[in-house]
């Protein structure tokens, strides 16, 4: 995938599947150690440890329409890219996270892409799901919390919402991401 942004769609995806109602997705930007660092917690169904562990292999799936599982690989071929690494923990009934970790720098890791297009799209086809979007970077933090936004229905306002509030904060933070 050629942004982050749509790794981040995916884990959305997986965990509404899992039977998530809550999504919270953390964005930190580490200038002074150089990592930026991306943890998705859900409270879905969660998986037992040894499922958790196999999670990134493309041919360990809960999947009952096919015997391969991408998302996971995926992302964690991105970060072994950018000099980093990805942890999946979870516990049956209780949810999942998924943190992953990359060197801010490197020439290898992809950008983190257009954020407010990944929380649209969740908010548009999962309007129930509870959805916190954190970022924080050099120079503070912002927040964005959904279904708060969904309120009126309108898909359009949404997407300008969430692109006021996403534009708002890089611009505060001084996001590198």
């Amino acid at each position: 995938m050629k942004e982050l942004s749509l790794h981040l769609l995916d884990l959305i995806e997986n965990s509404v599947a899992a039977g998530a109602t809550h999504v919270d997705i953390v964005v930190e930007e580490d200038v002074t150690n150089d990592r930026l660092r991306i943890t998705v917690t859900d409270d879905g169904e969660g998986m037992p440890a040894e499922l958790a562990q196999a999670a990134a292999d493309p041919f360990t799936t809960t999947r009952t329409t096919r015997s391969v599982g991408m998302g996971l690989a995926l992302l964690a071929g991105a970060v072994a890219q950018a000099a980093g690494s990805l942890e999946v923990t979870s516990k049956p009934g209780q949810g999942t996270t998924i943190a992953a970790d990359f060197q801010l720098s490197n020439i290898d890791r992809a950008p983190l892409g257009r954020v407010e297009d990944t929380l649209s799209a969740a908010a548009a086809v999962h309007p129930e799901l509870h959805l916190s979007y954190l970022h924080r970077g050099p120079g503070g933090c912002y927040e964005v919390n959904l279904p708060g936004l969904t309120q009126d229905g309108s898909q359009a306002r949404l997407r300008r919402e969430i692109a006021r509030l996403v534009h708002e904060g890089r611009q505060q933070i001084g996001s590198t991401a």
